[in-house]
C-alpha cells in the first residue's frame, strides 16, 4: 500500500496506509505493530481493497476513515469540512505563546481569555484552543450549517463544548450581533446600535478562511486533485484575488477585539503581504504590530495584528 501510494504522489503514504488498515480492523495504529500476527478476515481484506482503490483515485484517506488529526487530537471530518492542515497549527502555537508570555492574556491556562474562531469548519482551531487553555472560552462561526454540526460533535468528543458557542452565519456577523460580543460601558443587550470603534471583549479573533485565488485554483500544478475534487470549495476558494472573504473579515474582526487583543488570519503565501497591508490600514489596528509568520515550509502563511490601545 505504501509503495502504491508513493507512486500516486499521495502525501504521507505510510501514515495513510496505517490509517486505512487501523480503520478497517477497528483499532488504533499502535495495535498494527503490537498485534502484527493477527490474521485479517475476508471481509476486512475486501473492505481494505475497496478503500485503497478509492485512495489511489485521490479520494482523501481522512474522508475514507472519517477522521483527521490536528494538534495531537483526532477529529471527525466529512466532505462538509476542510481537512485540517499542519500549517493551521501556527495559529494555536501563536495563541499559546502569547497567553504564556503576557499575564494580560490569562497565563498558561488562559484564565478569562475569550476568543472567536471565524470559518471554524471542523472546529479544529476552536477545540484545540479550548483544549490547551482550560480557562478560556469562545465563539466559533461558520456559514455552513453541516460544518457546524461536525464542529459541535468534535467539541463534544473532546469535552470542551461547554466553553464554546457555535454560531451559524457569515464571518463575524453572528458575534457582532451577539449580546456577549461586546463589553461597552453602560450598554446592555437591548442596545440596537453600537459604535463601530467600541471596544470588544475578545482577546483573540482567529481564522482560516477561504483564501485560494482563482488563478491558483484553476492551475493543476497548484491545487492537487484530492483537494479540488473532494474538499468543499466553499472552504477553499477566495475569489479572483484570494481576498473576497478576507476583506470583509478584516473589516469586522478588529471590532470584536479588546484594546491589545490580536487577530490572526491564515492566508495564501501569494496574498500574505496584501493581507498585512489591509490590516495595517484598518483604523483600529496598530500599524507597527502587523507581521507575517512563515509556516513549516518557509511560506508566508499567518498574518498577526493587534488592536490599538485606547
Amino acid at each position: 500500500m505504501t509503495d502504491a501510494f508513493k507512486k500516486k504522489g499521495l502525501d504521507s503514504p505510510r501514515l495513510m496506509a496505517e490509517l486505512l488498515v487501523a480503520h478497517v480492523i477497528g483499532s488504533d495504529r499502535l495495535k498494527l505493530y503490537t498485534d502484527a500476527d493477527r490474521p485479517a478476515s475476508q471481509h476486512e481484506r475486501d473492505t481494505l481493497r475497496d478503500l485503497v482503490a478509492r485512495a489511489l483515485k485521490h479520494e482523501p484517506v481522512q474522508y475514507l476513515v472519517g477522521e483527521a488529526w490536528f494538534f495531537g487530537m483526532p477529529l471527525r471530518v466529512t466532505r462538509d469540512v476542510l481537512i485540517p492542515r499542519p500549517c493551521t497549527e501556527l495559529i494555536i502555537e501563536h495563541v499559546l505563546l502569547q497567553t504564556r508570555a503576557d499575564p494580560a492574556f490569562g497565563g498558561k491556562t488562559g484564565d478569562g481569555v475569550r476568543f472567536a474562531d471565524i470559518c471554524t469548519g471542523s472546529g479544529c482551531i476552536a477545540i484545540a484552543l479550548a483544549k490547551n487553555l482550560p480557562g478560556a472560552s469562545g465563539f466559533a462561526t461558520d456559514v455552513s450549517q453541516p460544518a457546524l454540526q461536525v464542529a459541535m460533535a468534535n467539541a463534544q468528543r473532546h469535552a470542551v463544548a461547554d466553553r464554546l458557542e457555535f454560531l451559524h452565519g457569515d464571518l463575524c456577523a453572528p458575534i457582532l450581533s451577539h449580546p456577549l460580543g461586546f463589553t461597552v460601558s453602560g450598554a446592555g443587550p437591548a442596545d440596537a446600535v453600537r459604535p463601530d470603534d467600541a471596544p470588544g471583549s475578545l482577546h483573540f479573533v482567529v481564522s482560516n478562511p477561504p483564501y485560494i485565488p482563482d488563478a491558483e485554483w484553476n492551475d493543476p500544478t497548484q491545487i492537487d486533485r484530492h483537494v479540488k475534487d473532494f474538499e468543499p470549495a466553499l472552504a477553499l476558494r477566495g475569489g479572483p484575488d484570494g481576498l473576497s472573504v478576507i476583506r470583509p473579515l478584516i473589516d469586522q474582526a478588529p471590532r470584536l477585539l479588546r484594546p491589545g487583543g490580536q487577530t490572526m488570519i491564515e492566508t495564501a503565501a501569494a496574498t500574505a503581504r496584501a493581507v498585512a497591508k489591509l490590516l495595517a490600514a484598518h483604523p483600529l489596528i496598530a500599524p507597527d504590530s502587523v507581521r507575517v509568520i512563515k509556516d513549516q515550509d518557509a511560506l508566508d502563511r499567518l498574518v498577526v495584528a493587534t488592536r490599538r490601545q485606547g
